[in-house]
């Protein structure tokens, strides 16, 4: 899959009404390029701005959109547990930096959407919440690569402790009814989905 695109970057912010943050797009690639990126680094972005091309339509603010998407995942780190908070920062820092703030309240709800623990999402929330768990929905080899990144990044955790944290997630996640909030994605995405979340759970199950 082809790298971020710096074109890209700085047209998304003339439709925001501005410029880009000087050194924003080297922040980018560095934090999507780390080499703790198995799963939640460039390509991951690339695929969910695939599906927001093919999608745009659906977005009442695709500017928006299309910047939470880039940013969801901006800080990642297995170790901490308020990555998409940490990044909505970063993001409404920027738009702050660039007299952009009038759109830092609706990209800090875009991206804590990508938390996945509210059930209830519309409009571009739950645009946005559903691109970023697209990968549920991938043919299974794609699956099993996901999920194998997904325990390449958390490397650190005993495989105890991972499959029981790893486990609850998927729980959480069957536990949402539906679990694509867009009625399209839910469509198209809602029953393979289940199948592979279904599928994982059950390897995960003890002996």
């Amino acid at each position: 899959m082809s790298a971020l695109d710096p074109l890209r970057w700085a047209s998304l912010w003339r439709q925001l009404g501005g410029t880009a943050p000087p050194g924003s797009f080297a922040e980018l690639e560095r934090h999507y390029g780390g080499s703790d990126r198995h799963y939640h680094g460039a390509p991951h972005i690339l695929a969910c701005l695939a599906h927001f091309d093919r999608l745009r339509e659906l977005a009442d603010q695709p500017a928006q959109v299309e910047l939470a998407l880039w940013l969801h995942d901006v800080i990642y780190d297995t170790r901490r547990h308020d990555n998409e908070a940490a990044s909505a920062a970063l993001a409404c820092g920027w738009l702050a930096e660039r007299g952009l703030a009038r759109h830092g309240e609706v990209l800090h709800a875009l991206i804590m959407a990508t938390c996945h623990q509210a059930g209830d999402l519309a409009g571009d929330a739950a645009l946005v919440a559903d691109i970023d768990l697209s990968i549920l929905a991938s043919a299974p080899p794609v699956y099993a690569q996901y999920q194998a990144a997904v325990r390449r990044e958390y490397a650190w955790v005993p495989d105890a402790l991972f499959n029981a944290g790893r486990a609850k997630v998927l729980r959480q996640l069957l536990d949402q009814a539906p679990l694509y909030q867009t009625p399209t994605l839910r469509r198209d995405w809602e029953a393979p989905a289940r199948a592979n979340l279904e599928g994982e759970l059950q390897t995960l199950a003890p002996a």
